[in-house]
């Protein structure tokens, strides 16, 4: 029996949502949340896409719908979300022996479902939600890993990717187009 087999090693199913609009200009925006609500928050400061932990039976649509939904009030259809990458993180929190498996979709809203969304607005006890310029997402403070795979979130390439993290430093990675 392997480790996970065991209950040694537990692995995290989770989704990573980026969602997308145009501005009043026709250039694309990205909705980020702005981590810093939560008193030991292991990603407080960092910016991220929406998404979570899977409920049990959850499919990956099923997830990004309720996780979307909880934190944005959007409620969009599965059938509105993109899949577009697998991402890997093994042993990312080494304290609580996870490895998490995330599963990455995009979302595009028309004008008025954008509107729905003000700029700054609090997302539960997590963080605040900000439309951001997709030409400065990178610019913002992402984990370490987030660099290496939103290039291909932004330009809708569909990829696979693995990162090992030591805290919250990448020691290895490994990033594939599909």
């Amino acid at each position: 029996m392997n480790a996970f087999e065991t209950g040694d090693r537990k692995l995290i199913p989770a989704c990573l949502v980026y969602i997308f609009r145009s501005d009043s200009e026709g250039r694309s925006e990205v909705l980020m949340i702005h981590r810093h609500g939560r008193d030991g928050d292991y990603h407080s400061g960092k910016w991220n896409g929406l998404g979570g932990k899977f409920e049990p039976g959850e499919s990956p649509w099923q997830a990004a719908a309720r996780e979307v939904q909880e934190e944005s009030g959007l409620s969009l259809t599965k059938e509105r979300y993109r899949w577009l990458g697998t991402l890997q993180f093994p042993n990312f929190k080494e304290k609580k022996s996870e490895d998490w498996l995330c599963t990455v979709m995009t979302a595009h809203l028309d004008s008025a479902e954008g509107e729905k969304i003000q700029d700054g607005s609090r997302v539960s006890d997590e963080g605040t939600l900000h439309w951001v310029s997709a030409a400065r997402v990178m610019d913002l403070n992402l984990w370490e890993g987030d660099r290496k795979f939103l290039p291909h979130v932004l330009t809708g390439r569909p990829f696979h990717g693995t990162f090992w993290y030591q805290g919250q430093k990448v020691v290895a990675d490994e990033l594939s187009l599909i």
